[in-house]
């Protein structure tokens, strides 16, 4: 497998993909380590691309603009996987020796359903923001995860919410179909949606598409035979291009098809144009805004970007960005209570990441305020927030066209406890503790 590895030294300046980074042991006086385990290759290297360099140029930034976290530099060492769980978890084990403990964040729900086995023992944290297993934003049983901004049942819970405006409120006989990624992912919204049925009364059907997706003529015939009245798509990469194709090729309008935000890019569009007007998909991100300014002050034009300044302001770029500012401030935040200056180990760092306090007064000293909504994390939520927009796509640009809305937690929070009761009696694990939450 390859490794890229970036460096910040002069010495090692321009390095594989001219990053500036190189991993390092934890032992090494101030500097603190960042695995990455993104994929800028196989059938989803489209979309994980502009997710990993928008993660790869925060650091820069931090570095460049603030001489690290408090002093502390930052490095950090990539192991691609492809997005196959396999080499996910051979990254993990590959990368996890380098720090005294480190945040990792997967980009996928089936590497993170494999890691989230193996992070307890080895004092790691996981970051799954808008992904991974949607239960585990109940830190009393998952401590060491972490589905900041969002889980897919926030997502299939804010999408419902949206469709039942539209309706004026009421499904009842209404047809909704699942288009989903028949992996760990794509099945992540079917109990919130099956819930949600059973509330609403209306009809749902669930069509599973086999990876990468490319092949949908069957799936999109029952489409045609059920004439749903909405279909949803929980598709990654080249799957939610195909889908549109074939939406087009079938004539089931755009206007009804509703994306979640691994659905909702610029990759899944732009070859597309004016076919896809009219789909819509949520965006739990906001406009780049001064963060951004300072991204291109910073690295780019220092010639230090990791990937094309095109880029920036993209919806997958900026996920990406804020993916590793809620890493940089998870740090930080744990820097607050065990020394400023110093490099963070293992339970260190969880404790910032269930001591997050990014409220808006914060996020406007950080330069955040435009690209992120306030978050705030506790020893038993571990998601944070919980909201997201809907923006449509109209021939060449997204177009933001709801507020922001936030998901129902009187429908998800009962789900969530019971899901994680049930993980923890499975595994045969005991609920924290008020004191446990103090360590």
């Amino acid at each position: 497998m390859k490794v890229t590895k970036w460096a910040l030294s002069s010495a090692l300046m321009g390095a594989v993909l001219g990053a500036g980074f190189a991993s390092s042991a934890w032992a090494q006086a101030k500097e603190q380590f960042f695995p990455a385990l993104p994929y800028r290759s196989g059938a989803y290297a489209p979309n994980g691309i502009p997710w990993a360099n928008g993660y790869a140029d925060y650091f820069k930034l931090i570095n460049a603009r603030d001489g690290g976290i408090n002093g502390v530099k930052i490095t950090t060492e990539e192991c691609d996987t492809a997005y196959a769980t396999d080499r996910g978890v051979e990254c993990y084990e590959r990368l996890k020796g380098k720090a005294n403990g480190a945040i990792f964040q997967p980009l996928s729900t089936g590497i993170t359903f494999a890691l989230t086995e193996k992070v307890p023992a080895d004092k790691n944290s996981l970051i799954t923001a808008g992904l991974g297993r949607s239960e585990s934003s109940d830190g009393g049983v998952f401590k060491w995860n972490f589905p900041l901004m969002g889980t897919y049942w926030s997502g299939a819970d804010i999408l419902m919410q949206h469709i039942t405006k539209k309706e004026g409120g009421n499904l009842t006989g209404k047809k909704i179909t699942l288009i989903y990624h028949d992996s760990p992912y794509g099945k992540e919204p079917i109990p919130l949606l099956q819930k949600r049925a059973t509330l609403q009364g209306f009809e749902l059907t669930l069509l599973p598409v086999t990876a990468p997706g490319i092949e949908q003529k069957a799936t999109w015939l029952q489409v045609r035979q059920n004439k749903p009245d909405y279909v949803l798509l929980w598709g990654w990469g080249v799957m939610n291009s195909a889908a549109l194709k074939e939406a087009v090729a079938t004539g089931y309008p755009r206007e009804k098809m509703f994306g979640v935000w691994w659905s909702a890019g610029e990759p899944d569009v732009k070859d597309l144009g004016d076919a896809a007007k009219g789909y819509s998909g949520l965006i739990a991100t906001g406009e780049g805004g001064k963060i951004l300014d300072d991204v291109k002050k910073f690295v780019h034009d220092k010639n230090q970007g990791t990937g094309p300044i095109e880029e920036l302001n993209t919806s997958l770029y900026n996920r990406g960005l804020v993916s590793a500012a809620l890493a940089v401030e998870a740090v930080r935040s744990a820097q607050q209570r065990f020394g400023k200056g110093k490099v963070m180990d293992g339970e260190q760092i969880r404790w910032g990441l269930e001591n997050l306090n990014m409220d808006q007064k914060r996020l406007g000293a950080l330069k955040l305020d435009t690209i992120m909504k306030p978050l705030s994390t506790s020893c038993f939520d571990h998601e944070g927030s919980r909201s997201a927009r809907v923006h449509s796509w109209d021939g060449k640009k997204w177009n933001v066209v709801t507020d922001w809305i936030d998901a129902d937690e009187s429908i998800i929070k009962p789900m969530v406890r019971q899901y994680a009761d049930k993980y923890a009696s499975d595994k045969k694990l005991t609920r924290r503790t008020p004191a446990d939450c103090q360590s």
